[in-house]
Formats: structure tokens, C-alpha cells, sequence
């Protein structure tokens, strides 16, 4: 969020109304991802009315038949091939990776000292547990028949202690830690993907995740999976501190740099990964698509990594990017790759890496409006440009909006409301059965973009989907866009923060689970994305299915 903005609440350093997009401000971070989980009743913040729309017999259908239910039995270790994801997920899986007892606060918790790392390269795992002992299993996410894991790695029980107390920086407001390593995880014989370690305290005292990426060396001919790890850690709350809240909850206490050698708070360990990646990760993977897998520290740091991808598929919740990541993913754009944004909020962030004790990378820093106390930033002189802010990309100085590499741009938060159809004969709309206005409720939120041509905007651009919002009593749009690049690469963007989580809506949404999305919204999403990545898969889409520009239509200019 944030994008989303930060929730940031009011302050005297939040950013001015002008630099800031509307809906910012109100609640705090802290609900926004009680929120992002979906696990409360109704969301329902400022439900609009756009119309219901006619119940969609294919959608019934999709959903009635489209779930796959858990399968597979338990499996041992990973052999020492690595096969690809088609063949991986041919394999049974193993249902039981999810925790089914967190335990207390700090019964056990770590984190890896690398985000990813190549097959066969090792990582350090620093524990802190006030068990004995504890064992780690390694489980790679995807779609196994249904399970969505499957265990790859086992250690023997391994010995536990209590490691010292999270560390504060008094200048950044930096929490981090210093543990002692308690184990190095050699990751020979691992298949290429996305990973949580499951780490069960001795005695059943508690559990508790820690993901870990194993990247792909080349990209060509793949689509790539970003696991957004700067984002995850700029919501970290892990030792009470992140990007948006400190002491008290205050935004002016907030972090000003945060460190990934700490555990993640969210989700049992899981951090952002949980809900804004895995239900994308299991649809791909079971259409048996090409993929590869990186960080967005990966995407930054290696210039050449996209050279012959097909698509890089920026996840649901995807804010903080470096320059360095900017620039990389736009030069694969401008060479023909396919862009996806299943999300909102994408890019809107300019951060900087630096190192750690533990290794390069390992710092995200953000000063957000305090820019000009980062002692990383120069302001220009002389017509010599410095370091550049680590503030909002659409702000001065050295302002660079997010919709010339997207096409739309992040309007505001919080909302909740309909997804409404526009152009149901779209390609991307094949197999719904959707008509023009039907709806969709609860999938537009918490986050949404919109195409706005006051920023640059790439052209020809098509809006498929124009669903009202209203966000803190200010009337706008909520856009899913298509646009073509001049290299024929072809550009989506859901326009929402919801669009992964609603692959896995179920049931008719009374439970409140998954913002109270329901199963016709889980088949229609699930199709659309369907249709979204095999045309990617078929090369640059922008060439093969040309966008009808409407901007003027729609927006009546």
C-alpha cells in the first residue's frame, strides 16, 4: 500500500496534498494489512453501487469445477536432479506445510542471510528459539494437484537457544538483529522456485515460516515470477518497527531503513508472500507455463537476467523498486517482453540497497518526504545531480511517475468496490461469459490504480475494465489496462490490490474470507489471468493482440 500510501497517518512529514495522491491518509498501517489478509468479516470500506450484472452461467461452471482439492502423499528429500516446473509439479505434494501451531510470540523464528540464491549454492539460517531443539523442512510453493507444496528437504533436529533481542539504530530507526548462525542449508538437488521453511520448535512448542527464493540463472523463453522482497520488508512490523509505523504506531517514528536480517512478523514468518504471491505461483504452475523465479533485488542487481524472458509477472502487492530494477524491467519491456501487473500500487517507491553485516542487498532504504536527511541523497548542484530521494517516484525531485512503465497510475486507499466489465469482448475476457457492466463485488480494493493522461501514459492503451470508487469521499475510477510498447510487448494491469488474493475466492463470500469475494469472482479472475499468461507465453502480446485505444471514450476527453 502506500502506494497505498502509506497509511501514514496525518503528521507534519507526510508528503503535501499536491505530491500525494488522494485517500492517503486515514487508516494506519497496521489495518491495512489486517485488511490485505482478508481474514475479517467484510471489508467493506466504501462499498459503491455500480449495478449488479447478470449471474454468468461459464462463470458457475469454472467455479463449480476449477478447484483442485489437496492430493499427494508425504515425500522425502528432493533427488539431486532439478527438473523444471512442468515435471516439478507432476510430483505429489505434501499438504501439511502449513502451520498448525504458531505457538507463542517468540517460541521460534529466523531468517535466511541470502533472499535467494542459485540451485546448489548455501544459505545461513539464523534461529532464535526457547525450545531445545528444532528441525527445518523445506517446502517448495506451487501447485502439486492442489496441496501447493511440496517437501524437498528435511534436517535432522538441530540444537535451539534463545537469541539476543532485536536492535534499534538510533539515527534510521533500522530494527535488526545480530544472531549467530544455527545452520547452513545447502540447496543441491533444489528445483528452482519459491520456498518457505517451516521451522518446528522441539516439543511442539511452536512453528514458524522463513521464505527463501532459489533463482533462475537464465530467464529466456521463461516467465518470471518476482518475489517482491523490498516490499515485504517495508511492512515488516517484526521488533515494531517499519517503513510506515514506530513507537506508538507514529509515522513520524517510523523506520527510515529497514534490515532483512530479522524474522518476518506477518503471517507466521511468511511476511507478504502468503497472500499476495502463492495463489498466482499455483495457478501458473499448474498450466504447466515456462517459468523462472528472482527477487526484485535480483532484478536490480543483475542488468542481463531479463535478456530473453518472455514476461516478468510483478505479483499483488509490489511497491518498493531501486532505479536500478526500474531501469532493468523497462529495457526488457523496450526489447519485447511482456509486462504483467497483477496488483496495484506497483513501483511507486524509489529505494536504495545497501549492505548489512550479512551481506550486500541486505538494507532497503526509504526516507519517503525526509529525503533530504538521507545521507545517500545530494541535492543538485552546480546542474550535477546527486544521489537521487528515496521518496514517492512521482514526486519532486527527479520526479519519474510509475505510468510510463505501467501505463496506469496508483490513485488512492482505502476502497472497496465492485469490479465492473467494460469491454467484454476483449481477448483477455475469453471463456467468461461476461457482458458489458456486469460486476464483480469486494475485488476492487484496498489499493487501485486508474489510467490518468494528466501523467505520461503509454498509447495505444485499452481499458477493459472501469469500475466507480469512491475514496475518502473523492469520486474516481479503478482501470484494468492493456497497452502495446513500440517493441510489440504487451503491458496489463489488474488496476487492483486484490486481483491474486481473488484466485482464490471460494463459496459465496458470506464467510468474509478473502474480503467476502466469491467463487463466480475466484473463476472469472482465474480465466482472465489464464488467458493473460499463455498469450504471454506465446511472445510479445502487444504484436499479437493490438489494444483498441478508448481512453477518450471512456473518460469522455
Amino acid at each position: 500500500m502506500t502506494g497505498q500510501e502509506s497509511p501514514e497517518e496525518q503528521s507534519p512529514e507526510e508528503p503535501s496534498a499536491q505530491e500525494r495522491p488522494a485517500g492517503r491518509r486515514g487508516t494506519g498501517r497496521r489495518r491495512f494489512l489486517g485488511l490485505a489478509g482478508g481474514a475479517a468479516a467484510g471489508v467493506g470500506l466504501t462499498a459503491c453501487g455500480t449495478g449488479t450484472g447478470s449471474a454468468n452461467r461459464a462463470l458457475a461452471a469454472a467455479a463449480s469445477s476449477g478447484a483442485g482439492s489437496p492430493s499427494g502423499s508425504a515425500s522425502g528429500a528432493g533427488s539431486s536432479a532439478a527438473p523444471s516446473p512442468q515435471r516439478e509439479n507432476d510430483k505429489p505434494g505434501n499438504p501439511d506445510w502449513r502451520i498448525g501451531n504458531a505457538g507463542p510470540d517468540q517460541a521460534i523464528e529466523g531468517w535466511a542471510d541470502r533472499s535467494s540464491v542459485l540451485p546448489g549454492e548455501s544459505f545461513g539460517l539464523h534461529v532464535s528459539t526457547t525450545a531445545p531443539g528444532f528441525k527445518v523442512s523445506a517446502y517448495r510453493m506451487g501447485w502439486y494437484g492442489g496441496a501447493r507444496g511440496r517437501l524437498v528437504w528435511q534436517s535432522d533436529q538441530l540444537p535451539g537457544a534463545k537469541q539476543s533481542a532485536a536492535a534499534l539504530d538510533p539515527h534510521t530507526r533500522m530494527i535488526s538483529t545480530d544472531w549467530s548462525k544455527s545452520t547452513t542449508v545447502d540447496t543441491t538437488g533444489w528445483p528452482e522456485g519459491s520456498y518457505l521453511l517451516r521451522l518446528d520448535a522441539a516439543n511442539g512448542a511452536g512453528q514458524r515460516y522463513v521464505p527463501v527464493t532459489v533463482r533462475s540463472a537464465v530467464t529466456a523463453g521463461k516467465l518470471v515470477v518476482v518475489n517482491a522482497v523490498a516490499t515485504w520488508q517495508a511492512y515488516n512490523t517484526w521488533g515494531g518497527y517499519n517503513l510506515y509505523n514506530g513507537e506508538n504506531g507514529a509515522y513520524a517514528t517510523r523506520s527510515l531503513v529497514v534490515s532483512c536480517d530479522r524474522p518476518y512478523h506477518e503471517y507466521d514468518g511468511a511476511g507478504l508472500f502468503m497472500v499476495y504471491e502463492t495463489p498466482l505461483i499455483a495457478l501458473a504452475e499448474r498450466l504447466g507455463l515456462p517459468l523462472a523465479y528472482a527477487t526484485s533485488t535480483d532484478l536490480a542487481g543483475q542488468p542481463d537476467l531479463l535478456k530473453g524472458a518472455l514476461a516478468v509477472l510483478s505479483l499483488g502487492h509490489d511497491e518498493y523498486w531501486s532505479p536500478e530494477q526500474r531501469a532493468n524491467v523497462t529495457a526488457a519491456r523496450d526489447a519485447g517482453t511482456n509486462l504483467a501487473i497483477l496488483g496495484a500500487n506497483c513501483c511507486f517507491r524509489r529505494v536504495r540497497y545497501e549492505p548489512s553485516p550479512t551481506g550486500p542487498d541486505r538494507q532497503v532504504v526509504c526516507y519517503k518526504d525526509s529525503f533530504q536527511q538521507d545521507p545517500g541523497y545530494q541535492a543538485d548542484k552546480g546542474g550535477k545531480a546527486g544521489g537521487l530521494p528515496t521518496n514517492d517516484y512521482r514526486a519532486a525531485p527527479h520526479a519519474d511517475p510509475e505510468s510510463s512503465m505501467l501505463g496506469v497510475i496508483y490513485d488512492g486507499y482505502p476502497v472497496d468496490a465492485p469490479y465492473v466489465v467494460g469491454e467484454p469482448g476483449h481477448w483477455l475476457f475469453a471463456g467468461t461469459g461476461v457482458q458489458a457492466g456486469d460486476s464483480f463485488a469486494h475485488l476492487v480494493g484496498v489499493e487501485y490504480d486508474r489510467v490518468n493522461t494528466g501523467f505520461d501514459t503509454p498509447r495505444p492503451i485499452e481499458i477493459l475494465a472501469h469500475s466507480p470508487v469512491v475514496c475518502e469521499g473523492r469520486k474516481s475510477f479503478s482501470d484494468t489496462a492493456f497497452y502495446r510498447a513500440p517493441s510489440g510487448a504487451g503491458v496489463f494491469a489488474s488496476g487492483t490490490m486484490r486481483w491474486v488474493e481473488s484466485l482464490d475466492a471460494g463459496g459465496d463470500g458470506s464467510s468474509g474470507a478473502d474480503h467476502a469475494m466469491d467463487a463466480r469472482t475466484g473463476a472469472m479472475t482465474q480465466r482472465v489471468t489464464e488467458n493473460l499468461l499463455r498469450a504471454f507465453a506465446a511472445g510479445p502480446a502487444g504484436a499479437a493482440h493490438p489494444p483498441q485505444d478508448n481512453v477518450a471514450a471512456v473518460y469522455g476527453t
